[in-house]
């Protein structure tokens, strides 16, 4: 079957893009193949004044280039071939001598947008749906079929580093802001605008397009002195985000900078280079597979497929109106935009709750990412009390409170006093197990854990943890309803720490013994900056509250006995009042809200002194091998169902390095045979919590792996 059909009226060709079996459109060699004709053909009917090119997608004009064909590419040769024979297609259609229209709506991502830019003018809608960019940074590439020419020279090298650099998207009306679409429409008329649009450039040529900004502006993307300005502020940006683990930015970087001062021409040869060597290097590949993976856990219910269909969450209770609550409440009213009660003892906690809760839309509304009377409509879902009213039309009710045994199981026996038979609960526990929280429940088929992680706004994870008495309706249900309020799901067994903090306990643990040791504060953390995560493990402790690490810690030595025995680092900063960020004292000092250097009063809090020669390749081993040990003892376990949601759950959970693949992808890289020899060398000196799982053993053995090699 054809991906591309045209019909043809009073000279205005419509080309409709609609990739066979596919839910969005994808440039692949194929459909490039069918382009190339299209083109011929739009060149020699003499019958064809313009064409407007549109999708016959719900909600994708072009998604990008098919990833499944350039995933495959073995040599540089080869994705220089993929890249170069992009930009030449690209090319013949900004050459054509009869005006071409973009209309776009829904994602026009990547590949997609770089096609649309070689348009001669571009309509897109006004939905949320759409959103324009080239994300190809995240997959650790660039944009390689022109975009890093066409991009910056249609909205200012500013503008155009901004979107190249981050993968950031943008919707339709800052589109039009940027100057990166002509025109908007609603969706409704977008064929009609478009159809317009062609005859209109047909007849009059397209539209002048002049730099809007003022001098500044002018200075900044049109000279070669502003702009050497830019791309020094640019790539120090990326260095500090990147911490030089990143190729592709910078390779982007150099590719919009040569293509601004040598011409197009140098541009685009720097381009399809850069794509080779990118599209080859071990960076792209990891992030490849995050992609794919990430992709697999979308279409992933927990369950066997057709064992369940979910319930529709209508209403959602919050009980806790605290950080985590108030967080839980307003992602939900904003992202699945539904009716959100929020409880607490009293009305005062309420309030603050409603506050946080409605802050992300304000600050959407102030970025202009909302209008008023979005705003309005969706702060209207948010509601709250110190009783249970309204919680017995609930569908799902999601407990947010202090992390204790005895108030978890209070606060469920309440909610299901309320509550309808069908309602389901989930704790949000970040250590406890769900079936002692359940273990009075009247309901225990309703009942399983939803842990999110803070601030719940921007971390992209949720654990769903079902007991073996949770039925699976209740399991797809919140597998779903997480999906909708934007998280990346993994559904996890019901053990102390589930996976997240079951391997973080270690790895925190380990930073606390390497302070009482002396390792400096800041030696430790920069040197698992350094590693890749986005902050270092004491600094962790402060944002977590050390309250809250003491109680988990707790739980999980309990659960494991000497080995995840936390020391007493953090019971004595909490003997001093020192919680973390949350009351400004804790292992760092802080100056309104931000962190202002660490805190030398700690060190004779310990009784230690700080070392002067600490050696960061002992910091780093230690650190890094006591969580890939925890991850292959949890594997044992069975906590993740496979190596890919165990990886997932630590990149988006904890933020493990994404260069790297995950503590499970990592162990296959370094091999099972290495590791057990770093933790057989680091128990000789460090004592048993070092002794390698058994699974690492036996990998180590027979030259197993996770992954297929």
């Amino acid at each position: 079957m054809s991906a591309l059909t045209t019909t043809v009226e009073d000279g205005i060709a419509v080309v409709t893009f609609d990739l066979p079996g596919e839910p969005v459109n994808k440039l692949s060699d194929a459909v490039k193949v069918e382009f190339e004709a299209l083109l011929i053909r739009l060149r020699d009917d003499q019958a064809i004044r313009a064409a407007v090119l549109i999708s016959g997608k719900p909600d994708s004009f072009i998604a990008g280039a098919d990833i499944d064909e350039f995933s495959a590419l073995t040599t540089e040769s080869a994705a220089e071939r993929l890249s170069f024979e992009g930009q030449e297609m690209v090319n013949r259609v900004e050459a054509l001598a009869k005006p071409v229209v973009a209309a776009i709506h829904g994602a026009c991502l990547g590949g997609g947008l770089e096609l649309a830019l070689a348009c001669h003018y571009r309509v897109a809608t006004d939905h949320p749906r759409t959103q324009l960019g080239l994300p190809e940074v995240q997959l650790g590439l660039l944009p390689a079929a022109g975009g890093c020419q066409r991009l910056p020279r249609l909205i200012g090298a500013r503008a155009a580093l901004d979107m190249i650099l981050t993968g950031r998207s943008e919707r339709g009306a800052r589109a039009l802001r940027l100057g990166l679409v002509d025109e908007l429409a609603p969706p409704s008329i977008l064929s009609a605008a478009a159809v317009a649009a062609a005859d209109r450039v047909a007849r009059q040529g397209p539209p002048r397009r002049s730099p809007g900004g003022g001098l500044q502006a002018y200075f900044l993307d049109r000279t070669a002195a502003g702009r050497r300005m830019v791309y020094r502020a640019a790539e120090k940006r990326v260095r500090a985000r990147t911490g030089g683990h990143y190729p592709a930015p910078l390779r982007a970087l150099d590719a919009v900078r040569v293509g601004l001062e040598q011409g197009v021409t140098a541009g685009l040869a720097e381009e399809h280079r850069a794509f080779g060597e990118l599209a080859v290097g071990e960076v792209s590949r990891k992030l490849v597979q995050v992609f794919f993976a990430t992709a697999a856990l979308k279409k992933d219910d927990g369950i066997p497929p057709g064992m369940a269909v979910p319930r529709q969450i209508r209403r959602l209770g919050v009980v806790g109106a605290g950080f985590m609550g108030a967080g839980i409440a307003g992602t939900a009213a904003l992202n699945v935009e539904v009716d959100t009660r929020l409880k607490d003892a009293d009305l005062v906690r309420v309030g603050k709750g409603l506050k946080a809760a409605g802050a992300p839309l304000a600050e959407r509304l102030r970025r202009k990412r909302l209008t008023r009377p979005q705003y309005e409509r969706l702060g209207a879902l948010l509601s709250g009390g110190d009783d249970y009213r309204g919680f017995a039309r609930a569908d799902l009710v999601i407990e947010a409170v202090f992390e204790d045994l005895e108030l978890k199981r209070r606060v469920l026996m309440e909610v299901e006093a309320v509550t309808r038979p069908e309602a389901i609960f989930a704790s949000n526990t970040s250590t406890i197990p769900i079936r002692e929280i359940a273990a009075r429940a009247e309901r225990p088929d309703r009942v399983l854990g939803m842990h999110f992680f803070s601030p719940v706004e921007k971390m992209p994870l949720l654990e769903v943890i079902p007991t073996d008495a949770t039925a699976a309706e209740a399991i797809v249900t919140a597998v779903r309803f997480g999906r909708r309020m934007g998280k990346t799901v993994i559904v996890v067994a019901d053990q102390p720490g589930f996976w997240v903090n079951r391997i973080l306990s270690p790895y925190l643990n380990e930073a606390a013994i390497l302070l009482t040791e002396g390792v400096p504060i800041e030696v430790i953390d920069r040197t698992m900056t350094a590693w890749g995560f986005p902050v270092g493990p004491i600094a962790l402790l402060d944002e977590v509250g050390l309250d809250v690490a003491q109680r988990a810690g707790g739980v999980m030595h309990a659960s494991f006995g000497d080995r995840l025995r936390p020391p007493e680092t953090l019971a004595r900063l909490l003997a001093e009042g020192r919680l973390g960020r949350k009351n400004g004292r804790g292992f760092y000092r802080y100056r309104d809200g931000h962190k202002a250097g660490a805190d030398d009063s700690v060190y004779p809090l310990l009784g230690v002194r700080p070392v002067e020669d600490a050696d960061p390749s002992v910091v780093e081993r230690r650190l890094v091998y006591a969580m890939l040990n925890e991850a292959a003892m949890a594997m044992d376990d069975d906590v993740v169902r496979s190596p890919r949601d165990g990886d997932i759950g630590a990149l988006f959970g904890i933020g493990f390095p994404a260069f790297r693949g995950g503590p499970l992808r990592l162990v296959d890289d370094l091999t099972a045979a290495r590791v057990v020899d770093v933790l057989r060398d680091l128990e000789d000196v460090h004592g048993p919590r070092f002794a390698p799982a058994a699974s690492l053993l036996e990998m180590d053995a027979h030259g197993h792996r996770y992954y297929p090699a």
